[in-house]
C-alpha cells in the first residue's frame, strides 16, 4: 500500500492511513466517469471541468459535511484533500468556482448521482465488503431547509414573491409595503393568542393583492421563460389561498398542506416522537445490512403509509444484493396479514415488530438487529448528512440522499477497515493489499 501511495501522491503527504488516501485507492474512478460521459454532449458547449475532478469534490462535500463554497475552501487548504479530489498545483487558487458545483449536479440530475453511487456500491459489493444475509428496513423523515412555517408567514412570504415578480417587471408595488412591515413587525411581537386575529388581517391584504398579480400575469407582455415561473407562482399562491380558506374555516386536517413557498414538496410528518412531534420535509425509506451499511434508499412525498412500502422495498433490496436475505427485520409499522404473506418463503425468518413473529433461537439476533437500525438511522441523520437536505424539491431530496447513501457507505467501509475485520480477500479486491 506504501508503494502505490507514493507513487501516485503528492510531496508532503506522510500518512498512507488518512481515510481519503484510502478512498481514493478504493472508489473506480473509471467506472464512474465511463458512466457519465453520456451526460456531456461532445460538440456543444466550452470544455467542461475534470469529470473525475467533480465527482471527487461531491463526494468530498458530503464526507466533511461542507458546503460548495466551503469544500472548494478547503481543499485550496488541504494536501490530502487535493490528492483526493487530484487537483494540480497549477491553478490552486482558481481550479473551481462554487456555482460549476450547482450545474454539475444539475446536469447529471439523479440519474447521474444514481449512477455515482451504484459504482461505489457495486464496488464494495463485490469485493465481498457488503454482504446481504440480513435485511433491515425503517423510514425516517428528511427535513427540508425551511424555517418552522406557520400560515402568517406564509402570507407574509408570498407578498416577497410577488414584490421580487414586480421588481423584474419594473412594476410599482400594489399593496402598501411600509403598512405591511409594520403588521408582520406587530406579529412577531404578539401572543399565541392573537395569532388568528393576524391571520386573518393578512389574509385581507393578500387577497386584493393576489387578483392584481393574477391579472398581471395574463395581461403582461413576458418571454416564455418568465411567463412559466409567473404561472407557476400564480398557482401555488392560489393554492395558498385555498389553504387559508381552510384554514380559517376551521379545518385541521388540510390534504398536501403547503409549509413553505420555496420548498413544495415539503409536508408535515409525524413519527410518533415526544420532541419535535412534527417535522417537515420528505419521508426517506432506508434499509441496512446486519454490518451497518445503507443498501437502498427511497424518497417520498408527504408520508406513505410503512405497510404498503414493506414489499416494494424487499424487492429492491433482494435486486440490488441479488439474492435474497436470511433475515427481515423491521418495526410494527411495517406489520400487516398481506406483508407476512407476500415474503418469499426462502426467507427464513420475519421480524415484523413482534417477537413471537420468528423461533426462539432467532429472537436474539432479531432484537438486536432491530435495535441496531435505530443506532443506524441516528448515525445517518446526525452524522451522516441525513438530518436535514439543503437542496430544494423532491428531485434536490433525492440528490442528497444519493450523495450522502455514497459517503455514508465509504465511511463505513473505512470504519471496518481501521478495525481490521474486512477480510484478505476484500482487501486485494479493493487495492489495499499488494501482494
Amino acid at each position: 500500500m506504501k508503494r502505490l501511495f507514493h507513487r501516485n501522491g503528492k510531496k508532503n503527504l506522510t500518512a498512507p492511513s488518512n481515510e481519503l488516501v484510502i478512498l481514493r485507492q478504493v472508489i473506480p474512478w473509471q467506472g464512474i466517469i465511463t458512466r457519465l460521459v453520456p451526460f456531456y454532449k461532445r460538440r456543444k458547449g466550452r470544455r467542461g471541468k475534470s469529470l473525475r475532478m467533480m465527482v471527487a469534490v461531491v463526494i468530498l462535500s458530503r464526507l466533511r459535511h461542507l458546503s460548495d463554497e466551503g469544500v472548494i475552501q478547503a481543499i485550496r487548504e488541504n494536501r490530502y484533500m487535493q490528492y483526493f479530489c487530484n487537483v494540480p498545483d497549477k491553478g490552486l487558487a482558481t481550479f473551481l468556482n462554487p456555482s460549476t458545483l450547482c450545474r454539475f449536479r444539475k446536469r447529471l440530475g439523479t440519474k447521474g448521482m444514481a449512477v455515482l453511487e451504484d459504482v461505489v456500491f457495486e464496488q464494495l459489493r463485490q469485493a465481498g465488503v457488503i454482504q446481504g444475509d440480513a435485511l433491515l428496513m425503517d423510514s425516517s423523515v428528511l427535513e427540508s431547509n425551511i424555517i418552522y412555517p406557520n400560515d402568517v408567514r406564509l402570507l407574509y412570504k408570498a407578498f416577497d414573491k410577488m414584490y421580487q415578480f414586480a421588481h423584474r417587471q419594473h412594476l410599482p408595488t400594489w399593496w402598501d409595503q411600509d403598512h405591511l412591515k409594520k403588521r408582520w413587525r406587530a406579529f412577531n411581537l404578539s401572543k399565541q393568542a392573537e395569532r388568528n386575529a393576524y391571520l386573518i388581517e393578512f389574509y385581507a391584504l393578500f387577497m386584493p393583492a393576489l387578483d392584481v398579480f393574477r391579472t398581471y400575469v395574463r395581461a403582461l407582455a413576458m418571454p416564455k421563460k418568465t411567463r412559466t415561473h409567473a404561472a407557476n407562482l400564480l398557482s401555488v399562491l392560489s393554492m395558498l389561498e385555498t389553504q387559508t380558506q381552510q384554514k380559517l374555516a376551521g379545518e385541521q386536517h388540510i390534504a398536501n398542506r403547503l409549509v413553505s413557498l420555496d420548498e413544495l414538496d415539503a409536508r408535515p410528518i409525524k413519527k410518533g416522537k415526544a420532541h419535535p412531534s412534527c417535522e417537515f420535509g420528505t419521508t426517506i425509506q432506508m434499509t441496512f445490512n446486519r454490518q451497518g451499511f445503507l443498501i437502498t434508499t427511497e424518497n417520498f412525498i408527504g408520508q406513505p403509509n410503512d405497510k404498503t412500502l414493506y414489499s416494494g422495498t424487499l424487492q429492491l433490496f433482494t435486486a440490488r444484493m441479488e439474492r435474497a436475505p436470511d433475515h427481515v427485520v423491521t418495526d410494527l409499522g411495517f406489520r400487516s396479514r398481506q406483508n407476512f404473506k407476500n415474503t418469499p418463503e426462502t426467507i427464513g425468518s420475519v421480524f415484523l415488530g413482534r417477537s413471537d413473529d420468528v423461533e426462539a433461537e432467532q429472537r436474539d439476533f432479531c432484537r438486536s438487529a432491530r435495535s441496531a437500525t435505530e443506532g443506524f438511522i441516528a448515525v445517518a441523520k446526525h452524522l451522516r448528512g441525513f438530518g436535514r437536505s439543503l437542496y430544494r424539491g423532491l428531485q434536490g431530496d433525492r440528490i442528497w440522499t444519493l450523495v450522502c447513501q455514497t459517503a455514508y457507505n465509504l465511511k463505513k467501509l473505512v470504519q471496518l477497515y481501521r478495525q481490521e475485520r474486512l477480510t484478505e480477500e476484500s482487501l486485494v479486491k479493493l487495492g489495499l493489499l499488494v501482494g
